[in-house]
């Protein structure tokens, strides 16, 4: 039993160090699960950093997190309530965005989205963000630099991580145009 022990307490350090890689594309599923520490093109930045960003007002804070769509199959009369979303106070919600495949529909409600968020102005500041291990964000900041973002920021933790330091949230909902 000291042995397994000893063995498992070894390989800690190991484990500590295994990053997981870019994938080339985008990440198409299992989108809750460890992260990159890095992506190509854009900054990557913990929410004492991100927190920095938001308080000079000049970065658009940009929440990807998904939004269950209504069953098609309720029954008639039943109510849908959807999940309120708390998120970074002044975020906009982009919901559905992060996935690594999207329909037009879904790209072009993201572009449209981006173009409010920031003026149409590709060189406008953009930080990207969901949950803490949550791939949809870095799917969502990867799009926004093949879009042509030139200032791309990603925070990893998201909205954990942010509420975390106890930093302010406020209750969004999806930005007008969700598919």
């Amino acid at each position: 039993m000291k042995r397994a022990l000893a063995a498992v307490v070894g390989l800690l350090p190991a484990l500590a160090l295994a990053q997981v890689p870019e994938p080339e594309g985008y990440r198409m599923d299992h989108y809750r699960a460890p992260v990159p520490e890095t992506l190509a093109g854009a900054a990557v930045v913990g929410p004492e950093e991100a927190h920095a960003l938001w308080e000079t007002g000049e970065t658009a804070f940009i929440d990807v997190l998904p939004q269950a769509p209504k069953p098609a199959n309720l029954p008639e009369g039943t109510i849908w309530r959807d999940t309120p979303r708390d998120s970074i106070a002044g975020a906009i919600w982009l919901p559905n965005v992060g996935y690594g495949a999207i329909a037009e529909v879904t790209a072009r409600y993201f572009r449209d989205g981006l173009a409010a968020a920031t003026g149409d102005d590709l060189a406008h500041p953009v930080l990207f963000f969901c949950l803490d291990d949550c791939w949809m964000s870095w799917n969502a900041a990867k799009r926004a630099l093949e879009y042509g973002y030139e200032t791309v920021y990603w925070l990893p933790e998201g909205t954990d991580g942010w509420s975390f330091f106890d930093y302010p949230l406020a209750r969004v909902s999806p930005h007008p145009g969700h598919p």
